[in-house]
């Protein structure tokens, strides 16, 4: 790929934004059978960027994009190398079969048409966050995940759990978008970069700064929420109320990998320092191990998958911080080996689910003969997670143990969380992929699509009105045409089953092409994988059997380590997701009193909050910086006229707090505008005079009209403590607005735009009366705000008088209020 190919690369990132407006016509048209050319979209990003593989293989990294705003150095830019190039192959061909399988998972569906289009704009996004070389760019698409993992994982919206899941969600990775988006800005401030591609260079400078740390702890708060990371992890096996496509894609390819994939990519910036190799391997095996013990607890085909997720995403974080060698190598090959397997085995649960009628894995068994093709799909996916040879999640197993392995406590220690963790997720792949397909055939509910359209996909049986099961002669109820899913359900599960396979078997081409390349990028140097999937005896060998053991024998005991699981959970009691509804709860009240408290429905304490915050907004920084103004003293030669216009001033002052009731005190008021516009005179300034002149004027007609039509109390109302409070108050704006303008004058005077105006007035706007010029031309949208509050507040005034006066109508003789 070349520069030339920008306008494409543009092309390929707003594709499936342009397929999510067209999807729901094609819906319409087509039916489920729009999967089909929708699916080509993604089909075709997967092929235009494998043109991308020969230039990531030599090492390069492909630049480029547009500039946005150049004002603030910010661009639409994108950066390809082997992460991104990884990210954007997995994102768009599972995305496809993700596509197809929901064709046939969603058919008869009334809101198939908006599904493709949520999941083909969560697809657009997840591309933008992973090829973004701006650090705004990344922001918005990462915002973008957010939003559309919420539109998807509240696709059922009818449902209660489904709003909570999405609710959920939206709050705690976009309040981790918002630490993500401080952590940018400030890298930003501290290296002057806002490009990633850059960013390399600078990192002495930052790992040095006083601010990295902060830096630090803000982009991990992103990465920990989006990555379900402990404690954060609870958002992402609720997420499973959202239908089945939506919990594979997001699960294997897209928004749960976003954390990992920006750890990887600020690891060159960041990494190898003691936080990063603390704060990571911890709170990833801490991860690890709450994942798998939950998982094991649970019954349901998509939480036991949910929960491996989470341990899988703690085993990525952990190993992209453990600073030793072949670390990276492992995180690279297992986020690669996970996408496969994890996505097959979703889409396998789903298609049990779409025919046998449940998830609970205890009422399922016996599907192995009528769903042969899903059997086999299951096990082969099932054996990559598991980590036996030849398949890819071996030779990723074998790395995480060929970078744990050591001789001391730490390396120890976190040696023994991946044996237990790797342990369980072995029983929990086989406890998918092996008990509902073996023993004897039981009675189940049967397939979701017999039910009418629009039926939730998932529901229990009482749920599916379409379901009429025969009973035999016994009243025993008895399956209704369980049989293999749809050839769309199909193409997933298989194909990334066959993938998983192909890339262990394979293996040096798939690191020569994928693996080295990947690992290359995050290290940001040359990186070259070598593992393949012969055994040979050592002790990341020797790990592995100890592992398999493990999970052999939680498999055989599954109910009892289920059990003992349960236990310990109800033994803990409250956890992170009890708490997230505490912290809902008191949010909501929190806001309800404050705005009980603030938002009173009185405009005179509304006013009064104004008018305390504006005086302390004069006051107090010129009481704690000292910047009070010095006193002016009495001027020299004032002439008597000059004297008689202040004190004119002055008793309209007196006139306005003295008046007995309200329509005295605005024309009282009206004195001191009248003053106000004889000095302007006095000083060269006639058209300004004339202005106020008629602003007063105008003014006190107005309210005068309004005070005659509006029955309000003709005096004041306040007293004793009310009236002191007020004066208070009013007295700390007078006088700070008074001591601000002296002190402005007092400085010295700038002439910069008086001179800029005196030369450009007549120039630019062809007038020589420059205040006119500032008001009407440099000024004219303010100028144009200033008028529209005028007409605002006079429609106002007449809606005021127009609703009095309507209220004056005295109602007919046969009004039934005037006899009630």
């Amino acid at each position: 790929m070349a520069a030339s190919d920008a306008p494409y690369i543009f092309l390929a990132l707003m594709a499936p934004f342009l397929a999510a407006a067209a999807a729901p016509v094609l819906t319409r048209a087509l039916g489920h059978w729009a999967a089909l050319p929708l699916a080509l979209v993604p089909a075709g990003i997967f092929a235009f960027f494998c043109r991308a593989l020969p230039d990531v293989q030599g090492g390069q990294a492909l630049t480029g994009g547009y500039v946005w705003v150049p004002s603030f150095n910010v661009s639409y830019s994108w950066l390809i190398d082997g992460l991104s190039l990884t990210f954007v192959l997995l994102i768009s061909g599972i995305g496809a079969l993700i596509l197809l399988y929901a064709g046939g998972y969603l058919k008869g569906h009334p809101q198939q048409g908006r599904f493709f289009a949520f999941i083909l704009m969560f697809m657009g996004s997840m591309l933008g966050v992973v090829v973004s070389d701006s650090f705004l760019m990344l922001f918005v698409y990462w915002e973008l995940t957010s939003i559309t993992s919420f539109l998807l994982i509240g696709f059922d919206h009818a449902r209660e759990a489904s709003r909570r899941a999405a609710i959920q969600a939206l709050v705690v990775t976009g309040g981790g978008g918002l630490a993500l988006l401080a952590g940018l800005i400030l890298i930003w401030n501290v290296t002057g970069i806002s490009t990633i591609s850059l960013l390399t260079e600078y990192a002495p400078a930052l790992k040095a700064s006083p601010y990295y740390f902060a830096a630090l702890l803000l982009i991990l708060g992103g990465a920990f929420t989006k990555s379900a990371q402990f404690p954060f992890h609870f958002w992402l096996p609720n997420a499973m109320e959202a239908p089945t496509p939506v919990s594979a894609y997001l699960h294997s390819a897209t928004m749960v990998k976003a954390g990992v994939f920006l750890l990887m990519r600020l690891q060159p910036a960041l990494g190898d320092t003691p936080a990063w190799e603390t704060i990571l391997p911890v709170f990833g095996g801490a991860t690890l191990i709450a994942g798998t013990i939950i998982g094991i607890g649970q019954t349901d085909l998509k939480q036991m998958l949910a929960y491996t997720t989470v341990a899988s995403l703690g085993l990525l974080v952990m190993m992209t911080g453990f600073g030793t060698p072949h670390a990276l190598e492992s995180a690279a090959l297992y986020l690669v080996a996970h996408a496969f397997f994890k996505g097959a085995l979703f889409m396998v649960a789903g298609a049990i689910d779409h025919e046998a009628g449940t998830r609970d894995v205890t009422r399922l068994s016996g599907l192995r003969r009528v769903m042969p093709v899903t059997f086999a799909a299951a096990i082969v996916a099932a054996l990559s997670m598991g980590g036996l040879p030849p398949f890819l999640g071996f030779l990723a197993k074998e790395e995480v143990y060929e970078a744990l392995a050591g001789g001391n406590p730490r390396a120890i220690a976190f040696t023994l969380a991946a044996i237990v963790g790797n342990g369980l997720m072995f029983a929990l792949a086989f406890a998918v992929a092996l008990k509902p397909f073996a023993g004897a055939e039981r009675d189940l509910p049967g397939p979701h699509h017999e039910a009418e359209a629009g039926t939730e996909i998932g529901a229990p049986p009482s749920a599916l009105p379409g379901i009429s099961p025969s009973r035999g002669e016994n009243g025993k109820r008895h399956a209704p045409h369980i049989h293999e899913a749809p050839a769309l359900m199909l193409a997933g599960p298989v194909v990334l089953a066959l993938a998983g396979l192909l890339a262990g078997v394979f293996s040096q081409a798939f690191h020569a092409t994928f693996a080295s390349p990947m690992a290359s990028a995050i290290a940001h140097e040359a990186r070259a994988i070598s593992i393949s999937a012969i055994p040979h005896l050592s002790l990341p060998f020797l790990l592995s059997l100890a592992t398999i053991a493990l999970g052999v024998i939680v498999y055989l005991f599954l109910d009892r380590a289920r059990e003992a699981a349960t236990a310990a959970l109800e033994s803990i009691g409250w956890g992170p997701d009890q708490g997230f509804d505490q912290a809902m709860r008191g949010l909501v009240r929190g806001a309800y009193l404050i705005t009980r408290r603030i938002q009173t429905g009185r405009l005179e304490t509304y006013i009064m909050v104004t008018f305390i915050v504006i005086g302390a907004s004069l006051l107090l920084p010129m009481a704690v910086f000292s910047e009070w103004p010095a006193l002016p003293g009495w001027p020299v030669g004032v002439a008597f006229h000059e004297l008689v216009i202040f004190a004119i001033a002055v008793i309209g002052l007196f006139a306005v707090v003295g008046a007995a009731d309200r329509l005295t005190a605005i024309v009282s008021l009206g004195i001191q505008g009248f003053a106000v516009a004889l000095i302007f005179m006095l000083y060269g300034a006639p058209d300004l005079a004339f202005t106020q002149f008629m602003v007063e004027t105008l003014s006190v007609v107005i309210l005068a009209l309004v005070m005659t039509r509006l029955d309000l109390k003709p005096s004041d109302h306040r007293h004793g403590r009310e009236l002191v409070k007020d004066a208070i108050i009013a007295l700390a704006c007078g006088v700070g607005f008074t001591a601000l303008l002296l002190r402005a004058v007092q400085g010295p005077f700038n002439t910069a735009l008086t001179d800029f105006f005196s030369q450009w007035s007549k120039v630019v706007a062809h007038g020589t009366n420059v205040v006119n010029v500032i008001i009407v031309d440099f000024r004219g949208t303010d100028t144009l705000g200033e008028i529209a509050v005028v007409t605002i507040t006079g429609l106002a005034i007449l809606a005021l008088i127009r609703i009095r006066a309507g209220g004056d109508v005295k109602p007919a003789d046969n009004d039934p209020e005037r006899s009630a």
